[in-house]
């Protein structure tokens, strides 16, 4: 295994890894808006969750360029 081989499946990895935590994202909001919680509560769920949601992202963007990268490189 090398290097390269590395870099594409760590990328892959993080790829997935940033998709599960997308769909955490959507579940929770999806429970705090089926929950009844008031406008406040879920304010409060949104706020915490979009910290997660753009992180989840960044974790997908960069597992993808590290795929590409490894695969070009290779």
């Amino acid at each position: 295994m090398t290097i390269w081989d590395i870099l594409i499946w760590g990328g892959a990895a993080l790829t997935v890894a940033g998709l599960l935590t997308l769909c955490w994202c959507i579940v929770t909001v999806l429970r705090a808006r089926r929950s009844g919680a008031g406008e406040d509560a879920l304010r409060a769920v949104m706020q915490r969750v979009m910290i997660v949601n753009m992180a989840a992202l960044g974790a997908s963007v960069f597992g993808l360029m590290f795929v590409v990268l490894g695969i070009m490189l290779r």
